[in-house]
């Protein structure tokens, strides 16, 4: 799946996407420590999660998560706005809980 396709079932908005941005989706992961998801995060999957400040860019950054995707309406930081957009990395939010989120991008 590709990020479009994330964003349309999400109803997503687009916090930051590199310009070539083309990667394949390739599965999911949710969670809030962020030490925790620097080990554990699997590379290429869409990254769920609420936490927000410039430290989500570093892990997303880190375990090469395709997109990371703020959660439940959590405005994003302009720390993290501007680091993703140094790093390039993928970042989106959604109005979804979490668990709604997940189940959107498995439907």
């Amino acid at each position: 799946m590709k990020i479009q396709e994330v964003i349309n079932r999400l109803n997503a908005t687009v916090v930051n996407i590199p310009p070539d941005y083309n990667r394949e989706i390739e599965g999911g992961y949710c969670g809030d420590f962020l030490s925790w998801v620097m080990g554990r995060a699997p590379e290429g999957t869409l990254w769920f999660t609420v936490v927000n400040n410039v430290n989500v860019s570093a892990v997303a950054h880190l375990t090469d998560v395709a997109c990371t995707v703020i959660c439940e309406g959590v405005e994003c930081d302009t720390a993290l706005i501007d680091r993703a957009r140094q790093q390039g990395i993928c970042l989106i939010r959604t109005n979804l809980t979490v668990f709604d989120a997940i189940k959107a991008y498995i439907k």
